[in-house]
């Protein structure tokens, strides 16, 4: 069958940021029947898109016409002193750049899910630049594969099966000629997958990178143990990284999130460099929303920043902690949020919720969430990479194009025109 059949050959599953672009997937009518090679997570995710949807634009819980909602969202914006436009992560490319053209146009604050999950890789990569590949190139060349404070067999189901126990160009037998560690505080579902696991203590993840650093530089050190791990096993460990052809270093929450957080990411870079003295090494983050480098990239080409980005002066100026959605919130300074396909009531600290429904929400989302309960304007959109295409940037920063293979609700248009929609309509009240 092809796809004139209803069979969609190559689809790009939009749940994380490995966008496994290999899902195969049947529609009957306008329904999805069936994704084949998918994960647990992506078949729900097509197969029960429909579920939880919020279908009718809405003001103070009341349904309205998309053009009413679309005249209080405005009414709100125009009334606000000190908007802040969030979210971004999953949806396109295209609807994130019409976020940051409304920010431009307002004088409001944008930010995307980057600044509660990995913005210390970014103030690291900053601070120590990148020492990045494909995962193409990890899947055809990589012998020794580690992954730090991270469990993609639960966060993302088919990093290891897909790209990682696959055989490639140069590693023919990935079960003998690939070894894959895992480096955590706790043995998780991945410490079951891998060949070793490596305990450390919480904490101490700084500890350990630049223990790894001096042994790698042939320092002797007068400690017997750091982090929970001896001395020999961490000469050992260090051997071993640089006695790999090509190796690469996966990381997660667990390393952005601990004690340290952007300086273990710096610490983390700079470990990779000077491995990079003895041997081929990449580092990689494990991104989670399908399209939150997308968010950075997109942000990175239209206002030079990735995240954090305030325009009240008329150019973007940069600055987690002062212009990142949960600090503003937090200290109540933000006065109206637009969300775009986001929950931050569901994942916000208290403090920052707290504040969040005092002000007025408008919430662009296609399901009902935490944040549609507490918004005055809901307006459903629909799904990218299911009922309508565009562009998103996988974890390793490679673009794909999405499939759109049914269609919307009736009514229902993507992110992106519902953004044009509001700066049309501002740009008549600004005049």
């Amino acid at each position: 069958m092809t796809e004139a059949n209803n069979i969609f050959n190559a689809v790009p599953c939009t749940f994380c940021g490995c966008l496994c672009d290999d899902i195969i997937i049947e529609v009957d009518g306008n329904r999805i029947v069936k994704n084949t090679n998918g994960c647990a997570i992506s078949k729900e995710r097509f197969i029960g898109h429909a579920e939880n949807r919020c279908l009718e634009p809405t003001v103070s819980g009341k349904t309205v016409s998309l053009e009413k909602a679309i005249e209080r969202a405005v009414e709100i914006i125009t009334s606000s002193k000190r908007l802040l436009i969030y979210g971004l992560s999953s949806t396109e490319n295209d609807a994130q750049r019409e976020a940051y053209r409304l920010a431009e146009l307002t004088g409001s604050v944008v930010d995307n899910t980057t600044s509660v999950c990995h913005g210390p890789t970014i103030l690291g990569a900053q601070e120590s630049g990148e020492a990045t590949s494909s995962l193409a190139e990890v899947r055809h060349r990589s012998d020794l594969v580690i992954y730090w404070g991270a469990n993609p067999a639960a966060a993302h189901p088919r990093h290891i099966p897909h790209y990682i126990r696959q055989p490639g160009e140069y590693i023919k037998d990935p079960k003998n000629d690939r070894k894959i560690w895992l480096i955590d505080i706790r043995e998780t579902t991945t410490a079951r997958m891998v060949d070793r696991f490596i305990r450390i203590e919480p904490r101490t993840d700084l500890e350990v990178i630049q223990t790894l650093r001096a042994l790698i530089r042939g320092h002797k050190l007068d400690v017997s143990q750091v982090g929970g791990i001896s001395i020999a096993d961490l000469e050992e460990i260090a051997i071993a990284m640089k006695s790999a052809k090509y190796g690469t270093l996966f990381f997660g929450l667990g390393l952005t999130q601990s004690w340290g957080r952007h300086r273990n990411i710096d610490a983390a870079i700079r470990l990779i460099q000077d491995l990079n003295a003895h041997t081929k090494w990449g580092l990689l983050p494990m991104r989670g929303h399908y399209n939150v480098s997308g968010a950075n990239k997109t942000s990175t080409w239209v206002t030079g920043y990735p995240y954090a980005v305030d325009f009240a002066r008329g150019y973007p100026r940069f600055s987690p902690g002062e212009y990142t959605a949960v600090d503003m919130l937090a200290r109540g300074e933000a006065d109206a949020l637009l969300n775009i396909a986001a929950d931050p009531v569901a994942h916000f600290p208290r403090s920052a919720v707290s504040h969040l429904t005092k002000i007025p929400v408008i919430n662009i989302d296609p399901k009902i969430n935490m944040t549609s309960q507490v918004a005055e304007v809901n307006i459903p959109a629909a799904i990218a990479g299911i009922e309508c295409d565009g562009a998103a940037t996988r974890m390793d920063g490679l673009p794909l194009y999405l499939r759109k293979v049914i269609e919307p609700p009736e009514g229902v248009i993507p992110d992106r025109d519902i953004l044009r929609m509001i700066i049309k309509s501002l740009e008549k009240v600004m005049k």
